[in-house]
């Protein structure tokens, strides 16, 4: 009998233990504003978009993306030494944000009806278009009905750009590569004929490589970059929100633009209209 008790007991115990591993398999998703409360963030971006999100060699960061999220930290009273930043590769947003990882997202981040489906944006805090880089020689691509007869287009996994591409060109022979830096070096190595995502992010690295890369064509889509955070925090996502348009109405907008992205040649656009997701 106490052998059998022994043993039913074990098992309840161990089937404790499973619900408490179900339950608790991942981190508890950030609250921006208990994390601002306590002083510190950590702020996802990208580290290899020059004139948006990069690392420099001697480990500070810079572009148009980093002094959004800079402004942003401060409105929610967290200094810039405070702000630890994560690199936010396109295909593991979502994950970093539902994972509990950073408190928030500034990282050419596309607000769509799927994403929203397991995050939250505040913005958009930019809007952008999808266009072509390719070599300064090339003549051939001029947009993306232009990519027929097995040109190798290159863009990255899990990005709002590939997903474009593979709806509406669906017969362009598409390459995807884990991160921008990594098709801009196929196309400069003739891996690949051209590469596609956002404008701006491409001008950037057009300037990068002055008479190497040239951006071609019209932008052929709409893309309100937003700042994702996790799903249920409203009061955060209302404190970004605010930070936005104050960075709008007071002119630090414009001047971080100018300051990061307009060496590049990208004309100033018109500063968005938030939307209250």
């Amino acid at each position: 009998m106490r052998i059998t008790r022994s043993i039913r007991l074990g098992v309840g115990i161990a089937a404790l233990a499973v619900v408490a591993t179900a339950c608790g398999g991942g981190e508890e998703a950030r609250n921006v504003s208990s994390s601002a409360e306590n002083g510190n963030l950590i702020v996802g971006i990208k580290f290899d978009q020059p004139g948006l999100g990069l690392r420099n060699p001697d480990g500070s960061f810079s572009g148009f993306d980093v002094e959004v999220a800079k402004y942003v930290a401060g409105q929610l009273g967290v200094s810039e030494e405070n702000i630890e930043f994560k690199e936010s590769p396109s295909a593991q947003r979502e994950t970093l944000i539902q994972n509990g990882e950073v408190d928030y997202i500034v990282a050419t981040y596309s607000i769509t009806d799927t994403r929203k489906e397991k995050v939250g944006f505040a913005g958009p805090y930019f809007v952008a278009g999808q266009s072509l880089l390719v070599a300064d020689g090339n003549t051939d691509i001029t947009g993306p009905d232009s990519l027929s007869g097995g040109k190798k287009l290159c863009s990255v996994t899990g990005s709002t750009p590939a997903q474009n591409i593979a709806d509406e060109y669906p017969g362009v022979q598409l390459q995807p590569f884990d991160t921008y830096s990594a098709c801009v070096e196929a196309l400069r190595n003739g891996a690949v004929d051209a590469v596609t995502t956002d404008d701006i992010i491409l001008a950037g690295y057009a300037a990068q490589y002055p008479g190497e890369l040239k951006v071609v064509g019209e932008p052929f889509t709409t893309e309100n970059y937003g700042i994702g955070l996790s799903k249920d925090d409203t009061e955060g996502r209302d404190k970004i929100n605010d930070a936005i348009e104050e960075m709008v109405s007071t002119g630090a907008w414009k001047t971080a633009f100018e300051e990061t992205v307009g060496p590049s040649g990208y004309p100033l656009p018109a500063p968005p209209t938030v939307d209250r997701y």
